[in-house]
Order: structure tokens, then sequence, then C-alpha cells
């Protein structure tokens, strides 16, 4: 049996040990009871950023965007459907950096979109301009190996 995976709830941010073979089960927060995987991206704020993407065993692909950007707004129904399909294996989520410019600067941000894969909160890789779905898999795929 593998040892459990350290994932965070996206609601309410409690810790949550599940079972790698039981992640494609739909599971549920202990604490707040909703599913720690809706099938779309989460939306990270200054608040919940270090709660959501700087704990866990999973690693987390952040898109940094912002409302005004239309290659941020073309590629975010690649992004959403990513979602879908990376999930359980990762979580996805996005950063408008309009509202939340620290996170923006924290992560040194110079142009959008722009997908940064962490791990425990730590950069592991980056990708800049608006990709398509198979673009955007084979990101995922060559850094994840």
């Amino acid at each position: 049996m593998t040892a459990p995976l350290t994932v965070p709830c996206p609601h309410c941010s409690a810790l949550n040990r599940i079972p790698p073979e039981r992640l494609a089960e739909h599971p549920v927060c202990g604490r707040c009871k909703q599913a720690l995987f809706e099938g779309r991206p989460v939306e990270l704020t200054a608040s919940n950023f270090n709660a959501v993407a700087g704990r866990g065993d999973l690693p987390v692909l952040v898109d940094f965007w912002a409302p005004w950007c239309g290659p941020c707004l073309g590629f975010a129904p690649v992004f959403a459907e990513a979602a879908r399909h990376f999930e359980p294996r990762l979580r996805l989520a996005k950063v408008d950096t309009e509202a939340q410019p620290q996170l923006a600067q924290r992560f040194g941000i110079r142009s959008i979109p722009t997908l940064a894969l962490l791990r425990e909160g730590r950069e592991i890789a980056r990708q800049s301009g608006a990709l398509n779905a198979a673009q955007l898999r084979q990101f995922v795929d060559g850094t994840l190996r």
C-alpha cells in the first residue's frame, strides 16, 4: 500500500490524507465535507495561496492572468478543460494579477498569461504565453515525468 498523499482543501484549507488509489473516487474534505477536486481551477488570492498551493503533495499549476488580456481570455477555456483532464494528478489554479499584484510580484510575473508549476509552493517550471490543449499537456507531462 502506498503512503497517503496530503491534499489541501481548496475551500477550508484543511489538510486531508488520501491514499493515492482513492484520489479518483471524488474524495471530500474531512472538515468541510466539500469536494477536494471539482474539475475546475481554484481561484487563488493572497489569503489562500500558501494554504492551497504551498502545502500538500500534489503539484499545482498556476495560471497568472488578467481580465484585460486577450490571450489570457482565449486561454481560459483551455485551462478550465485541463482541470478536468489533470485532476486529481495535479491541482490547477488561477491568479488574477490585477486583483493580486503581490502574488504576481512574488513570482516575478512579467508577461501574461504565464503558467508556473509549483511543488510545495516552490516553482519547478514556467511557461509564458497562451497554449493550446496539446501544448499544455506536453508542458505538464514533460515537466512531471
